[in-house]
């Protein structure tokens, strides 16, 4: 994107400058079309990886999920950063906080069903909605939900366990995100979120969106923004996606089944324990919960470990971790944790 945009100080015709706008945002959708043929390509055709091997699996989910994450934080935070130049911080929390926050946590967490990003995609768009001045809480209720209650994931508890399960995986789902992301809200946390989140700098000074910034301006202000958070973020972004590529496919389902089993009274507890050094998509792990289910594990149970491993996994928490303080991250934690376990042991008692 960065070979398109004007930069800082230059000046640009107009007819240029949305030309060089429309190329950049042809090559960015084209890039995220092609990117897991061209993976696909390089991977198991150029290189001969086996698809079906875990050396082949783990090395394509890392290329495809880095430049599948890295395209969606530039693409979100460049289109936050020009939004967010005509519109004050003040304005933007003045609609959406104070008495509105609870409807805004119903909103965000609608929008993460219909967003079926996984846990670590749904990062950009937190840290474009915390930067825009969205009140903590409710983008929360988004980061939470966006992962774990998507179309996909619905379709195929459907047609595993039946419409009332699937029904009941949705309500509880939301409650979580939409709970979870009120009560983060009510503790007002925003100083613990690392302070270059909030901070929009031009040309190294920080500027206050105006309706009388030129486009020139904009579009420069959003392309640093880019280089500013991606060039904190991609460290612990790499990392991250490794630990999930290196364990990606590795499911040791007799062993989750032997400590998660009907007869344990800490089952629940157990799964979410094990589920969180997962990470995959919600469709990713349904072969594993219906393997576990077939095992006997109790369907609470599975469905709590469906949770951690898409709403609380390890690589996303470390990616948070360049965005959020450590208290905040284990609070964050600690709550939708407690959410989870209560919808295991609920699905459990009620099933």
């Amino acid at each position: 994107m960065s070979v398109f945009l004007p930069e800082p100080g230059t000046r640009r015709s107009a007819p240029h400058l949305w030309g060089l706008v429309a190329a950049a945002g042809f090559a960015w959708v084209i890039g995220y079309v092609v990117n897991g043929k061209i993976w696909d390509w390089v991977v198991f055709d150029l290189f001969a990886l086996d698809p079906e091997s875990r050396v082949g699996q783990a090395v394509h989910f890392f290329v495809y999920d880095t430049t599948k994450i890295l395209l969606l934080l530039a693409g979100i935070v460049f289109i936050v950063t020009v939004l967010r130049s005509f519109v004050t911080i003040e304005r933007t929390r003045s609609l959406l906080g104070g008495k509105r926050e609870g409807y805004g946590n119903v909103a965000a967490a609608g929008l993460g069903v219909v967003t079926p990003f996984c846990s670590c995609s749904a990062v950009p768009a937190f840290i474009g909605f915390v930067a825009a001045g969205v009140p903590l809480g409710v983008t929360l209720s988004f980061l939470i939900a966006s992962p774990m209650v998507n179309e996909v994931a619905v379709i195929l508890i459907f047609g595993m366990f039946g419409f009332k399960v699937a029904a009941m995986y949705v309500v509880f789902g939301l409650l979580v995100a939409i709970v979870a992301g009120y009560v983060l809200g009510r503790f007002r946390l925003e100083r613990w979120v690392e302070p270059f989140v909030f901070e929009t700098k031009l040309r190294g000074e920080l500027v206050e969106p105006s309706t009388d910034m030129p486009w020139e301006d904009r579009l420069a202000l959003g392309w640093e923004e880019v280089k500013t958070i991606v060039g904190k973020i991609w460290p612990y972004l790499l990392v991250g996606i490794a630990i999930g590529a290196v364990i990606h496919g590795w499911a040791p389902e007799d062993f989750f089944a032997g400590l998660a089993g009907s007869g344990n009274p800490l089952a629940v507890p157990f799964a979410v324990l094990l589920g969180i050094p997962l990470y995959s998509s919600a469709a990713g792990v349904i072969p594993l919960v219906q393997a576990l289910s077939d095992k006997g594990v109790a369907l609470g149970t599975v469905l709590a470990f469906m949770m951690a491993v898409v709403a609380l996994s390890l690589p996303e928490m470390i990616l948070l971790r360049r965005v959020l303080q450590p208290k905040l991250l284990a609070t964050f934690v600690g709550v939708v944790g407690t959410g989870i376990l209560a919808v295991g042991y609920l699905f459990n008692v009620v099933i």
